[in-house]
Order: C-alpha cells, then structure tokens, then sequence
C-alpha cells in the first residue's frame, strides 16, 4: 500500500472521471467504491469515494459537492520518454474540453491541471552551463504543447 495518496475532490461525475482517466493510462483500473448511504437523502446511492489505479499509482476520488474547485495551485506531472507519448497524453487530456494553457500545462474535461513534459528536459534545465538551460526556459516559455526537437536544438545552441 502506498503510503501518501492523492485525493482529487470532485462535483459529480466521478464515474465518468475514473473511466476517462483509466482509459488514458496503461496499468489502470477502479480498486474500490464507496457510496452515499441513506444518511445523506440527496446524495443517497450516488458514489462517496473512489480508489483507483493511474500508472500503477493510486488516487481517490471524493465526492465533496461544490464547495472546492480545482486550479493551477496543484498539477498531475507526466514525465514523456518521446514526441509520440506527449502528443498522446496531451490530446488525450484534452479531449472532449480540456484547455490548452502554456509550456506543457492543460486542463482536462474537469479542470484538473496537469503538467506533459519529457524527462529529459529537467536534464537540461540543471545544467552546469547557464546559457544553456536559459536556452531552454526560453525555448518551453514559448510553447503551449511541448516539442522535445526544438528543445533538443535550443539546448545544443550554447
């Protein structure tokens, strides 16, 4: 058992939420539901929480109402090996709603922030040459969806 879980706080539409997350990443599945009880008549039988599986990494899901929404504050990070799975991740999240924003940022269908880069740029960003690392901020900074080439070719401009 995972020792710190993430709980995401939703208005409804957890359902749909699990299965659209699940859909997206391998190594994913529901592990549990709890529902509402009679104790709460006008939640009664809609689910109370919900645990599941992304990446082999659990989350849950609380049901709370309307009280809290979602914002930039915390961001779900997908470290990409190549193009190809950042484009995947980046239109997958997007779809039916979703935001872009900038340097890798977006929005799913619920407002949830999460963060599409490669692993390779934190390498690059930590290197002992400034000029080089600045090459790459400026290069993400003026991004929406990240593209590791022009990082590649902004990092060896140094």
């Amino acid at each position: 058992m995972q020792k710190i879980t993430t709980c995401l706080w939703f208005n409804g539409k957890v359902e749909e939420a699990i299965n659209f997350y699940t859909s997206i990443f391998k190594n994913s599945k529901t592990l549990d539901i709890t529902y509402y009880g009679e104790g709460h008549p006008q939640m009664n039988g809609d689910i109370l929480v919900a645990r599941f599986l992304l990446a082999g990494q659990e989350f849950m899901i609380l049901n709370g109402g309307p009280g809290f929404k979602f914002n930039e504050a915390i961001s779900l990070s997908i470290a990409c090996e190549t193009q190809e799975e950042i484009d995947y991740y980046w239109d997958a999240l997007l779809a039916d709603g979703g935001q872009e924003s900038q340097c890798g940022w977006l929005k799913d269908k619920f407002g949830l922030s999460w963060q599409v880069s490669p692993i390779e740029i934190e390498e690059m960003l930590r290197d002992k040459d400034p000029k080089k690392a600045n090459n790459v901020m400026m290069a993400m900074m003026k991004m929406v969806k990240i593209d590791i080439q022009t990082l590649r070719d902004a990092y060896a401009q140094a």
